[in-house]
């Protein structure tokens, strides 16, 4: 069993459609939190980031979010994300999440899927 899960709702991501990720933890020790990154191959764009756990985010468009872990229940994170530019070609999208402990990443999940 891996002690780190990512699911999307959908590997196909087209412009302006919710992308909905759900993080499933099964780390048996502490952890400081879980990062996710994000990248838009061929892109200077960035995923934005709409909520993480029905929580809006404040600082939407980035590569990257941490998620403290006093704010996880139930070992799950759900987030929704969006893609607002209009793509040119389709680009190759990575989803890395990671548990993070005493600031070293302890272990990671990738998701790969396509913006077109």
């Amino acid at each position: 069993m891996k002690w780190i899960r990512l699911e999307l709702n959908d590997v196909e991501i087209k412009q302006n459609t919710k992308i909905i990720g759900v993080i499933t933890i099964n780390y048996p020790d502490k952890y400081d939190g879980v990062i996710i990154n994000t990248q838009i191959f061929d892109s200077n764009e960035f995923v934005e980031f709409l909520t993480c756990n029905n929580k809006s985010i404040v600082q939407k468009k980035s590569s990257r979010i941490f998620i403290n872990y006093k704010t996880i229940s139930d070992n799950t994170i759900k987030f929704v994300a969006m893609i607002k530019f209009k793509p040119n070609k389709i680009h190759d999208v990575k989803f890395r999440v990671c548990i993070i402990e005493q600031n070293k990443e302890i272990t990671e999940d990738v998701t790969w899927a396509k913006f077109i």
